[in-house]
Order: structure tokens, then sequence, then C-alpha cells
């Protein structure tokens, strides 16, 4: 009885050790401007798992349009938020790789990790998660073995294979490199207000498969502001200095409370202010668009 009793608690003994070592492994999310056209994201994989064949490995998306750190840089804050902890996020929109622009790790208030060029890729999870230190690449000892003479492929080189090892616990962010302290390179935008009686905003990104424009004016700014839905507003619309569109339309809750063709307002999936057409596709309708110089501006009547 002893024996099988003694066999029992190695058995737990090794279970328990076996969910602890996994416990240690952080998830690996990857974004790029690469597409799945080719090989690039599969060596990607191949780094990470070379690293460390448990990792769990996921992609936010390969789709970001060619060089747009902007569009980089929303899908990641879109996204971060939804996961836990210690998740470490690679993203490598980098039309500047092999310049002297900075590999960093960036450390969140959250505790989320973001391996990535700091060229504008961080502006909005700085903002909203806030910076608890950024870590400079020392590429010396975070680096694939052998790859020194790549100067192109950072992605798979440098950011996989960093992110990997930190996933996988295998070095602190201690050891990523030298701090540079709170500091990230920021994209200047228009930044969400209410002022004399105008609401402010950019047009950050489009809801792309059903052209819906999407602002990044919180719904709880213009509800504390006095605006509810029923109400009509006038929206401008301009792209730097230049008015693209201007038009009256109702704020509803959905896109079936207006017929077919009109115009609406709305909150979007991130409770964000939204013009759309019903069955219709707004963004090609008015020829609006998304990026750091295009924004809007909102008036009660």
């Amino acid at each position: 009885m002893k024996k099988y009793l003694l066999f029992f608690i190695l058995l737990l003994t090794f279970i328990i050790s076996c969910k602890e070592k996994e416990s240690n492994y952080s998830p690996l999310v990857l974004q790029t401007d690469f597409s799945l056209k080719d090989s690039a994201v599969a060596s990607m994989y191949g780094v990470a798992v070379g690293v460390d064949p448990k990792l769990r490995i996921y992609d936010l998306t390969h789709e970001i349009p060619p060089f747009n750190i902007w569009e980089g840089a929303l899908r990641l804050n879109e996204t971060a938020r939804y996961w836990p902890k210690g998740t470490v996020f690679v993203s490598v929109v980098d039309p500047g790789v092999g310049t002297d622009r900075k590999s960093v790790v960036l450390k969140t208030k959250t505790g989320h990790y973001f391996v990535t060029p700091d060229n504008g890729t961080l502006t909005f999870i700085a903002d909203s998660m806030g910076v608890e230190e950024v870590r400079e690449i020392d590429e010396a000892v975070n680096r694939l073995t052998n790859s020194q003479e790549s100067y192109t492929f950072h992605g798979r080189d440098v950011y996989v294979y960093t992110g990997a090892k930190l996933a996988a616990n295998k070095i602190t962010f201690e050891q990523v490199g030298k701090s540079l302290g709170t500091n990230v390179t920021m994209i200047d935008y228009v930044k969400a207000k209410f002022e004399n009686g105008v609401f402010y905003a950019n047009i950050p990104i489009l809801d792309i498969q059903y052209g819906n424009v999407w602002t990044s004016l919180p719904r709880q700014l213009m509800i504390d502001n006095g605006i509810k839905v029923g109400d009509m507003l006038n929206i401008k619309i301009y792209n730097s200095d230049m008015l693209v569109w201007t038009g009256d339309v109702p704020l509803v809750n959905t896109f079936g409370d207006v017929k077919e063709n009109d115009n609406l307002a709305y909150f979007n999936s991130e409770l964000n202010f939204a013009l759309a057409v019903n069955i219709g596709n707004f963004s090609q309708r008015y020829q609006v668009f998304s990026g750091p110089s295009w924004r809007i501006e909102v008036i009660k009547k």
C-alpha cells in the first residue's frame, strides 16, 4: 500500500511540475505587413519554435498594408487589451529596416510586452496602456545565430527571436538590453476633445470590409457632453486642412434603424463614434479615408 501511495505522490508531483513549467510560457502574438504570399511568416514561426517548441504562437494579422506604421500601431492597440498580462507581441512594420532606427521591447504598465522597431508603432499602446520601461535589444546576444550578415529581415533575425526568448522565459526583460527610459517615437495626430460646442477627433481606421468610418471620439465623451441616440448631428470631415465631406446624420443604435442606403452615425464595437451607410460603403461613396491627417468635427444640431 505504501508503495502505491509513494507512486501516486511522485506522479502527482510530476504533473504539478509540468503544469508549473507550462505556466512559465507566455503567448507570443505576431503582426507584420508581410502577407502570407511567401515564406516570411513561416520563417518567423520556425525561429520561434527553434527557441522553444512548447511556445504558443498566434497571428494578429499579416495583412497590414505595406509600410503602414500607423495601421500597425492601431491594430496592436485594438487587440492587446484582450490578451492576458505577460503576452509578448512582435510587430514588424519596418520600412526603415537596417537603418539606425532602434529595435526595442516596451513593457507596459499592464504587464504586456511589445517587440518592434521604435518607428511610431508604439504610439497608441503608449497612450492606452502606459509605459513601464523601454529597452533596446542587444543584438550581440539577442539575435538569431549566424544572421549578422542579413540586414533586411530583422523580423526573423531579431524581433521574433527576442520575443520568443522572452515568451519562453529564457531571458528576463532586463536581459533584453539597456534601458531607454519611458520614451518612444510617437506619430502626431488629433486627440479627441470637446471644445466650444464642437467634438474633434481623428479618423484612425476604416472598418475595411464595409467601408464604415471609425473615429477616435469616445462614446462617453459625447454622452457626458449632452449627445444621445436620436440626435441629429452635423459632420465635417477634413484631410489635413481640406474639407472632404459635410452633412447631417442621425445618431442611431444600429444600421437597420435607418432606411437602406441612408447615412447614419453610431457607436462601434470599440465604443467610439462612427459613420456608415446602411447596406452601403461610406468610405467609397464620399472618398473618406483614414490616417493621421484625417480628422472629424461633430456638432449637435
